[in-house]
């Protein structure tokens, strides 16, 4: 079965950089779309980015646009989010998620697949 596990999280300050890998197995990933979800305390879970396995085309929410990269590694199974400027409102988990498809899909609701999550805390 599809697994994903999210690593790369912790506690930065304002302006930093993180890099998140999200190791994915179980299948062959051709073909899906590869998203960063982010959930804050007391918010929805929200859209970050999203990859094309195949091919590498990108897609960003507009907080995040010209700061955070979304890229695959098609080689070793792994989605990279490289986090760059980092502000106190990135602070959240984030999730890493695999749906077959090519929409550029946004609601975290398509997604049937997903991992375990990891912190991401910036301090201001």
């Amino acid at each position: 079965q599809v697994q994903l596990v999210e690593s790369g999280g912790g506690l930065v300050q304002a302006g930093d950089s993180l890099r998140l890998s999200c190791a994915a197995s179980g299948r062959n990933f051709n073909g899906f779309e590869m998203g960063w979800f982010r959930q804050a305390p007391g918010k929805e879970r929200e859209f970050v980015a999203v990859v094309k396995w195949s091919g590498g085309d990108t897609y960003y929410a507009d907080p995040v646009k010209g700061r955070f990269t979304i890229s695959a590694d098609n080689g070793k199974n792994t989605v990279y989010l490289q986090m760059n400027s980092l502000k106190p409102e990135d602070t959240a988990v984030y999730y890493c998620a695999a749906r077959y498809g090519s929409a550029w899909t946004v609601n975290p609701q398509s997604y049937p697949y997903w991992g375990q999550g990891t912190q991401v805390t910036v301090s201001s």
